[in-house]
């Protein structure tokens, strides 16, 4: 079974959430909490596969427990909910570190979807409407990967570290990884993962297998 911890302030929607999560075989809701300051103890004791959280909550933002858990481990899933799924959010959601992200106005099915996901690959990001988000995002005036940049990309994609990369391309270790860095902020990507679905997504690569 994989253990899933709903955060959100309003006890209906946890209710609401745990009894669409009940009804799957799949799933056992193991906690529910109201706030970040619940919700990261709550973690920490339950040790849960998947955590669900709301965005605004009393004492902070979901963000701030995506951030938390995700420095802690690579391997939960993070599956962020809220009411505001604008550009803005999803992109803070993605550089918080979280696996999924998904409006509340979307059926308890997505939110079931993005928490197995969130299970497989938790260092993959899925929201609905991401490659259009990311196209705005482009399209508004984000820079462009220059060649250098294409070339590292390219062979990020290939699966080589930092000191293949430089070897391959007569680098220093420190300029490869001023390359990856340009990279990931110019993709809004927080990790190596994230960069390559967002890249196959734009149609900057051809296919890749983001690490776990």
């Amino acid at each position: 079974m994989t253990t899933v911890l709903l955060i959100d302030d309003h006890e209906l929607i946890r209710q609401g959430l745990a009894g669409a999560f009940g009804r799957a075989d799949t799933f056992e809701v193991v906690g529910q909490a109201g706030s970040v300051s619940e919700g990261l103890a709550l973690a920490e004791q339950l040790d849960p596969d998947v955590v669900v959280t709301d965005v605004r909550l009393p004492d902070g933002s979901g963000l701030d427990v995506v951030r938390a858990l995700r420095r802690q481990s690579k391997e939960i899933g993070l599956v962020v909910l809220t009411m505001y799924a604008g550009d803005e959010q999803l992109f803070a959601a993605m550089d918080a570190g979280a696996s999924g992200f998904v409006g509340k106005d979307a059926p308890t099915s997505t939110v079931l979807s993005a928490a197995r996901q969130a299970t497989v690959s938790p260092l993959t990001f899925t929201c609905t409407g991401l490659a259009e988000a990311l196209m705005r995002r482009m399209r508004s005036g984000a820079p462009r990967l220059t060649d250098r940049e294409r070339q590292v990309l390219d062979l990020l994609a290939e699966g080589l570290g930092v000191s293949a990369i430089a070897g391959r391309l007569y680098l220093s270790e420190s300029t490869a990884k001023s390359h990856i860095g340009r990279i990931y902020d110019k993709l809004g990507a927080a990790n190596r993962a994230q960069a390559l679905v967002t890249a196959m997504r734009l149609g900057l690569i051809d296919s890749a297998a983001p690490p776990a």
